[in-house]
């Protein structure tokens, strides 16, 4: 694994990189208040011994990235981000997967940076418009509830979101509790969340740009996840121009080992059909 840092403007990306710099890249892009971490480095060698040069990043206002406690930003903003990361890494075009936040960042990516985007992975994820973001009113108060004060209380969240949100077959107390202890411990920052979760309600629908779409595009979701329903996924497959939609059974909103080998499958099947 090789580290590095991209700017953009005033605002500093952390990133890390796997696999031959000389393959095509692939962009990873994390959700709300998740660390790149989050995409574990086994994950990412899966990816890279599937030929390519593999790059993961905190976004801003988490991780090892700027924390902007003075600023009102938005999801175009944090697009930006992950294209400082391409140029960073000196690679002009890219294929992208975000995941929930992520799956709205590779969206704008795809709209806002077309000519840099050769495939888009959605997954997780939702349009921006209100009625095709729904949850369950468990995880809804979850998501929003006030944030964790120590250790102790983050570790109980994350394993109570999960729960609610979660893959229900795979339910790994253990797994979760050291996962959020690595996260804890990497970087606590309730009050960077809270910004990321407002640069979401602040951008707004991209449901009129979607269409405008012509990156081959890959939406993914779980259909038992609970924080946004699959209907999220199922309006972004419908408005992008030939969006193949793959509706995977027994996921929830989250990623646990025993699905790597399906998704990577999936996403690396979307890149070669489309290269």
């Amino acid at each position: 694994m090789r580290t590095g840092t991209a700017t953009n403007g005033n605002v500093s990306i952390h990133y890390d990189v796997f696999g031959d710099a000389a393959n095509p890249t692939l962009l990873l892009v994390n959700g709300l208040g998740s660390q790149c971490i989050n995409y574990k480095e086994a994950w990412c060698e899966m990816f890279a011994a599937e030929g390519f040069q593999v790059a993961r990043y905190d976004n801003r206002d988490v991780g090892l990235s700027s924390h902007l406690p003075d600023a009102a930003y938005t999801v175009s903003d944090m697009a930006a981000d992950g294209m400082a990361v391409l140029d960073a890494l000196g690679v002009q075009q890219a294929h992208v997967m975000g995941l929930s936040m992520g799956g709205m960042i590779v969206q704008t990516m795809a709209i806002e940076h077309p000519n840099r985007v050769l495939t888009l992975t959605s997954v997780m994820s939702n349009t921006g418009e209100d009625e095709f973001r729904q949850s369950t009113p468990r995880a809804w108060q979850l998501l929003t509830s006030p944030g964790a004060t120590n250790r102790a209380e983050y570790v109980q969240q994350w394993i109570d979101g999960l729960h609610e949100w979660g893959s229900p077959e795979f339910a790994d107390e253990a797994r979760w509790t050291a996962d959020a202890v690595a996260a804890f411990d990497r970087c606590f920052d309730p009050a960077g969340v809270q910004r990321q979760f407002e640069a979401v309600g602040r951008s707004g629908s991209r449901a009129a740009r979607l269409p405008g779409i012509t990156s081959p595009t890959l939406v993914m979701h779980g259909d038992k996840d609970n924080l946004i329903f699959p209907i999220g996924g199922e309006r972004i497959a419908a408005l992008i121009p030939g969006a193949r939609l793959e509706i995977i059974e027994g996921m929830g909103h989250d990623y646990p080992p025993q699905l790597w080998r399906r998704w990577a499958d999936l996403v690396v099947g979307h890149i070669r059909a489309h290269s």
